[in-house]
């Protein structure tokens, strides 16, 4: 479902960087959402994912107007390529999560650069 998803359907899209104890359920993870980020779940079609250490699973919280949908994603081969380095809650463009859900990074490897004087 996640992977055939469209993302232009959702109102946003966030990805919690680092690890997420995979046992939590709804509230623990709604409880993430609000208490370390200060951030309102009730935006209808807001989607928040989070990856545990194995990084094969991902889970989805998303508020649809009259209640939360858990979703849960295990993928039998690879991993997905999360981020890892922080602990900070990002916004996904359309395009990168279509990234994450084909096992792409979601960070381009080549970075735009603005040079200061030619050489």
């Amino acid at each position: 479902m996640l992977k055939d998803a469209n993302p232009g359907s959702f109102a946003g899209i966030y990805i919690v960087c680092g690890y997420t104890d995979m046992r939590y359920g709804i509230d623990s993870l709604a409880a993430i959402i609000e208490q370390r980020y200060k951030m309102n779940l009730f935006i209808p079609n807001t989607l928040f994912l989070f990856c545990g250490h194995s990084a094969s699973k991902i889970k989805g919280l998303l508020w649809e107007g009259d209640g939360y949908l858990l979703l849960y994603k295990r993928i039998e081969s690879g991993r997905f390529s999360w981020p890892r380095t922080s602990s900070d809650l990002r916004d996904l463009t359309p395009e990168q999560f279509r990234w994450l859900m084909m096992g792409f990074s979601i960070d381009p490897i080549i970075q735009t650069i603005n040079p200061v004087r030619s050489a």
